[in-house]
């Protein structure tokens, strides 16, 4: 082969000389192996052709550049020394291979070359922490051909060890992105671009081959609500257009975790990749997060999550707070089928955490569905009366809504205690004697800031006190951190700020002082009431289910349903106000069904099917029940204090779980009879109001949901739902 040899490169060629498998004229061509690399001028000696000559030999036409600017895309002034520049040949050759790959497509096994050379490379990307041979062979895999797509600059296995919290805080503190707070013991605020502060439902997509396995047949003209569907081609094309080296000069983070107790039956295992180090810092504190997991996996199958912030190197937009994102090209799709997430553009949690809501409702409701069991919006706690019986509840109300203040409820009766399972998840099946028990899957509590107090939650307060990542909250001068509500707390009235935007702030001026969706990721095990059985692989026994949402007229504090059909179809009418959780402005009125329609994994009917068909003989569903917190005055004053006060409905509740003639029947559910709830010490209580049915406002409330059933469900509704329908409309046209 002559040195004045031009060599036709391409990706595809490029590809086969990092396997050690081109060749041109005869003479084979390869990614060196030696750490010593010979002269790239020395083209005259026999032997295989470097990467380097590979190169230099290539025509500008085909790669756009010179050998020269080639180098120069990676900082270098001038051509570097022989070292560098093959080192820095790699890196353009797992770029360009990365560019050439399709984010669908699987590596064979002859394409997973694990390297040895200075440090252990799988397909030539340096690992630069864990053992990729210890990871399970499908683990292998699927990071081996991510890696490939994504073209990472180098990769780390998470073992969810203390160093390694330290180690990514300490990184993450150098570049900015974290700040201790001093006050504080072991916690951090981070404060995100303003464009990337909540869960973005518009771009958020389910992909299936048959449409209607995700959403209903609406009628034409009316855009689906619960859940958005995208064909497979579509989705393949937005992934190429955005993954493939989409992590160039990026570390890619290998994060193994377990939804639910590592080794229960009730658990589920997921394998997230990410270039966010503030993903990995979370998922450590939201799952079971490290080497253990990898124990426990084996040989078995696991949720594969793919997270990107979609910044590579060099990010030419402007960073603000140090937070990467790409808002203009951000999706979140979800794979139900092959059990699989991808997320880009976002490192928001609910966007980036991809063990909570993407797997732990989206995907594992269609695991559910088809192993027969329920993942659910819901929190679990337990309730334990003055007499020392205990019963664990389950509730599902809308984000922002009062979950965690339940869940962590500190009660305003004597002798009543609480015990907290989890705050916002609930993964539910039914054993063999037909009792439906319950999991938190999660490890961690991902808490709204703004409105939690001393008064509202202590709990909340006194848990994340410590190791705690707070985000989009203000950072008072002595290291603390503030947010709406806590006015009331703070000793220095006048006190210097920093708010959510980094500028300074102060009571009374103008502005918030944390964003409206700020948020506290704290872990699960220090909450002081914490139930000793919240990590029982065995769950708990559920006894009753609530829904409830922000209704500030018309519905009354609580009502039982009549059975577990019409408990269905209570939740399957459930409305609220739209929360700061998402990117909804304003306080309308929002359908929110079962408190799933942001989460929901798969065609609503059969989704509403599906709780019908569990709840039917052997099982023994709970009774369940419809709570409002919120119903106000005509001047905007809450009927009801709530918070610990609520305990007092619980009680009710738990009463008529043992049978006790305290209820009445009405054309919605069975009422409270008049002075069956505790209200001593509460003042005066307008029980009238709290109670009301105006029969206007349900005749239109009827109408309205029916509307609903026929654009957003259709014929997709089980005949048994709108059969409830039927009967509470004819009772309440009878009232």
């Amino acid at each position: 082969m002559n040195s004045s040899d031009k060599i036709p490169c391409s990706p595809a060629l490029l590809c086969k000389a990092i396997k050690g498998e081109a060749s041109f004229n005869g003479a084979q061509v390869r990614l060196p192996v030696q750490r010593r690399q010979r002269s790239s001028v020395d083209l005259a000696r026999s032997g295989p052709i470097s990467v380097v000559s590979l190169f230099e030999r290539c025509g500008c036409a085909d790669w756009g550049v010179s050998v020269r600017c080639l180098f120069c895309r990676f900082g270098y002034q001038s051509l570097p020394t022989v070292g560098r520049r093959r080192r820095a040949l790699q890196r353009c050759a797992v770029e360009s291979y990365a560019m050439s790959c399709r984010s669908l497509e699987s590596l064979s096994d002859a394409q997973m070359v694990l390297g040895d050379l200075v440090t252990k490379t799988i397909c030539q990307i340096p690992i630069v922490k864990g053992n990729f041979e210890h990871l399970p062979k499908k683990v292998q895999k699927f990071v081996a051909e991510k890696a490939a797509l994504m073209g990472p600059a180098n990769i780390y296995i998470c073992d969810g060890s203390v160093q390694e919290g330290i180690d990514i805080t300490g990184e993450m503190m150098e570049k900015g992105m974290l700040f201790p707070l001093s006050k504080m013991e072991n916690c951090f605020l981070c404060r995100t671009d303003p464009r990337d502060v909540a869960r973005v439902e518009s771009k958020t997509f389910m992909s299936t081959p048959d449409k209607y396995a995700t959403v209903t047949h609406c009628p034409p003209g009316i855009t689906p609500i619960m859940a958005n569907w995208m064909s497979p081609d579509q989705l393949a094309q937005e992934l190429d257009d955005r993954f493939p080296g989409c992590m160039k000069g990026r570390t890619m983070y290998v994060i193994p975790f377990s939804m639910g107790p590592i080794g229960s039956k009730l658990s589920k295992i997921g394998i997230e990749l990410t270039d966010s180090a503030y993903v990995v810092m979370c998922m450590r504190i939201m799952t079971r997060a490290g080497s253990e997991v990898l124990k426990a996996l084996g040989d078995g199958d696991f949720v594969r999550c793919i997270h990107s912030l979609g910044c590579p190197r060099p990010v030419k937009k402007r960073v603000v707070s140090q937070w990467l994102c790409n808002p203009e090209k951000t999706i979140i799709a979800h794979r139900p089928a092959q059990r699989e997430v991808w997320s880009f553009g976002s490192g928001y949690g609910g966007n980036s955490l991809l063990g909570k809501k993407c797997f732990a409702l989206r995907i594992a409701s269609n695991i559910a569905r088809d192993e027969g069991w329920l993942a659910e919006h819901m929190l679990i706690s337990s309730f334990t009366n003055p007499a020392g019986k205990e019963r664990f509840i389950a509730a599902a109300f809308p984000s922002a809504c009062g979950k965690t203040n339940m869940a962590m409820m500190l009660p305003s009766l004597p002798g009543w205690k609480v015990k907290c399972i989890g705050d916002d998840i609930a993964w539910m099946r039914f054993r063999e004697d037909g009792q439906l028990v319950g999991i938190n899957p999660e490890a961690g509590f991902f808490g709204v800031a703004p409105g939690t107090s001393h008064k509202t939650n202590p709990v909340a307060m006194d848990t994340c006190m410590k190791n705690t990542i707070f985000t989009n909250v203000a950072e008072t001068a002595d290291g603390g951190v503030f947010w709406e509500g806590m006015e009331k707390e703070i000793a220095d009235k006048n006190i210097q700020m920093t708010n959510w935007l980094g500028e300074p702030w102060k009571i009374g001026q103008p502005g918030k002082s944390a964003h409206p969706n700020s948020r506290f990721t704290t872990p699960a095990n220090q909450c002081p009431i914490m139930h000793p059985k919240w990590e029982d692989t065995a769950g708990v026994p559920i006894d009753a289910i609530i829904f409830g949402g922000r209704r500030p007229e018309g519905v009354p504090l609580v009502f039982e349903t009549f059975s577990w059909l019409h408990g269905i179809f209570t939740g399957a009418c459930l409305k609220s106000e739209a929360t700061a959780a998402a990117e909804h402005a304003g306080k309308s009125i929002m359908h929110d069904p079962m408190a799933m329609r942001p989460f929901m994994g798969y065609n609503f009917g059969k989704y509403l099917q599906h709780w019908i068909n569990v709840g039917k003989p052997p099982h023994k569903p709970p009774k369940i029940f419809h709570v409002n917190w919120f119903r106000q005055t005509k001047d905007g004053k809450f009927l009801w204090p709530g918070f610990g006060d609520n305990v007092r409905v619980v009680d009710w509740i738990l009463r008529r779980l043992d049978g006790e003639d305290i209820a009445e029947k009405s054309p919605i559910g069975l009422l409270p009879k008049k002075g069956t709830i505790n209200t001593d010490g509460l003042g005066e209580v307008n029980w009238d109001e709290l109670f009301s049915l105006p029969k206007d406002y349900w005749q239109e409330d009827s109408k309205e949901v029916r509307k609903f059933f026929d654009e957003q469900v259709g014929p997709d509704l089980p005949a048994e739902i709108r059969a409830e329908l039927d009967a509470q409309e004819q009772r309440i046209k009878a009232m």
